[in-house]
């Protein structure tokens, strides 16, 4: 089950609302599992009892490791903890590409591929659940001694496919208590509106022109056409997950909980360090927090210093898939952010011509979304080579198809919203006012008429892809 769909919006939601807020306050968090619970075994039936067995294994793990006295033994139980939750991730999500690759080094058939389908949402919730273990063991937290109260943490509905990603110290005193006030609940829905809004009629129309051409035969793509994907593309995964974050924090507000932000306007960074405090934040705090700083940090001299770096974008990218492109993509961010490090981030802070930093910044990012988005490493480094080596090739398809009044319009639109809009309301000496303004008077009208555009829009359309949720 997605959020932009009508199951969701006009079934589950209205009826899990109703039933949360006539129950009493003793049985809200249960109420909050058991949909949580069909929510994701709606689409992932098989795979209900393994996110079940791993949540009883941590519960158990965690109770033994709070008895513990000594370090030592301590540790071995966070050890087990580890290497079962990356066992099973590591199976799911990369006995394949492991078996693959190991197949095509030894030139015969050692490890046979396996039927194997990707859990949604194991990377996520693989992710905290291993911040319980290892914020308990650091006594940065009280052992959850409830286990319906820590299945809640990991299964909660709103974040449990595609993040935020939410680390237990965040949101341990709110699974014990949560106050809800008309303003937070009306706060709630207008974010998860404006999310949804992104979904639907941004990302979705933005998803197929991207998909259109990435999917294209690359031979038959020429510059303009390459490049047009790639900022489509930019565009689309932006909307499409921070819309998703948007609606998820906004569910959580309707029932008491607060998320960090996970985006702030990326697009609009002036180094690639920059645009990764302000991308996926949660998951960039994650690696910090129970990586980077684990590993030394930057307390321990330069070079270990980019090693660590090194490590972490290697982490990331490979987070984000079993493929060669993902650890490219995340290796690829992770040299930007050394020799950024090393001495260019000096430099981009001292030129006064701020222009030429977003500059710099947006090709790194939409080449890096490239390598992403391409269907294989190959694939990727074919693709940037028609976007920077022209060519001679006249694209066999209809280019109506994907340019037309309404795509220019989205793409314009997308543009604005990503960043460029709040560069110029910055700029306004009445900034303040128009805000206020908005908010008086003009958000419920426009509130009203996106969640009509987004029902009209999803009820004549079956596109509807989420980007995460392969993740």
């Amino acid at each position: 089950m997605v959020f932009s769909s009508m199951t969701f919006l006009w079934i589950f939601f209205p009826i899990l609302l109703g039933i949360y807020f006539i129950s009493k306050e003793k049985y809200r968090n249960i109420i909050l599992l058991f949909f949580s619970l069909i929510f994701y075994s709606w689409g992932e039936t098989r795979y209900i009892m393994l996110m079940l067995f791993s949540i009883i294994i941590n519960y158990v793990l965690g109770i033994i490791l709070n008895k513990l006295e000594t370090k030592n033994k301590k540790r071995i139980i966070l050890i087990i903890s580890v290497l079962f939750n990356l066992g099973l991730l590591g199976y799911f999500k990369y006995f394949n590409f492991f078996a693959t690759n190991i197949n095509k080094l030894l030139g015969t058939t050692l490890i046979q591929i396996k039927d194997i389908v990707l859990p949604i949402g194991i990377s996520f919730y693989t992710f905290q659940i291993m911040s319980y273990i290892i914020d308990l063991y650091k006594k940065d937290i009280k052992v959850q001694k409830n286990i319906l109260n820590l299945a809640l943490y990991i299964s909660f509905f709103p974040q449990l496919i595609a993040g935020p990603i939410v680390k237990y110290h965040d949101i341990a005193e709110q699974l014990k208590e949560r106050i809800i006030t008309i303003e937070k609940f009306a706060t709630g829905i207008k974010r998860f509106v404006y999310g949804l809004s992104k979904k639907v009629i941004l990302a979705n129309s933005l998803a197929y022109i991207a998909d259109y051409i990435f999917n294209t035969n690359i031979n038959f793509i020429n510059m303009p056409i390459a490049w047009l994907g790639a900022i489509c593309y930019m565009l689309q995964i932006y909307f499409d997950f921070s819309g998703y974050s948007d609606m998820a924090i906004g569910l959580g507000k309707m029932f008491g909980f607060e998320y960090m932000e996970n985006f702030n306007l990326p697009y609009i960074s002036k180094s690639i360090t920059e645009f990764w405090r302000r991308w996926h934040i949660s998951l960039s705090t994650w690696f910090k927090e129970y990586l980077y700083i684990p590993l030394g940090g930057n307390r321990k001299g330069k070079l270990r210093t980019y090693i660590n770096l090194g490590i972490v974008f290697f982490a990331t990218g490979f987070w984000h898939g079993a493929a060669w492109n993902f650890i490219a993509w995340g290796l690829y961010n992770g040299f930007f952010l050394i020799i950024e490090k090393i001495k260019l981030k000096e430099y981009l802070d001292k030129n006064k011509f701020k222009i030429i930093n977003h500059i710099y910044s947006l090709l790194i990012i939409l080449v890096g979304w490239v390598l992403f988005r391409a269907n294989g490493l190959k694939d990727a480094l074919k693709y940037l080579k028609v976007m920077f080596i022209p060519n001679n090739v006249e694209c066999y398809f209809d280019l109506s198809i994907i340019i037309n009044t309404r795509n220019i319009l989205i793409i314009l639109l997308s543009i604005l919203l990503s960043g460029l809009g709040s560069w110029i309301l910055n700029k306004l000496k009445k900034k303040e006012k128009i805000i206020e303004f908005y908010k008086s008077y003009v958000e419920v009208l426009v509130i009203a008429i996106l969640i009509f555009i987004c029902i009209i829009m999803l009820a004549s359309s079956t596109y509807n892809p989420f980007i995460y949720f392969r993740f």
